[in-house]
């Protein structure tokens, strides 16, 4: 689970917080007011491992270009 941090707290002590997600290989969350606004995560040299939990997921469609959701057009009718 990623470690949420304000930004007022990061900013003091980043470089500590580089080297934690570095060492550890965790995200961290910075928020402002409690919002989510960044996201570090530890590099990658291989984007296909990266890409690896999204492999299977893909939705087919049989006609990429044509329109959707004719049926829902009142004026067509």
């Amino acid at each position: 689970m990623e470690q949420r941090i304000s930004k007022s707290k990061f900013k003091p002590r980043a470089l500590e917080y580089f080297r934690q997600v570095e060492k550890t290989g965790r995200e961290i969350i910075i928020t402002d007011r409690g919002k989510p606004v960044l996201k570090i995560v530890p590099y990658t040299e291989d984007p296909e491992k990266e890409l690896e939990m999204l492999r299977g997921t893909l939705v087919k469609y049989d006609a990429p270009t044509d329109p959707v959701g004719i049926e829902d057009w009142e004026a067509l009718s």
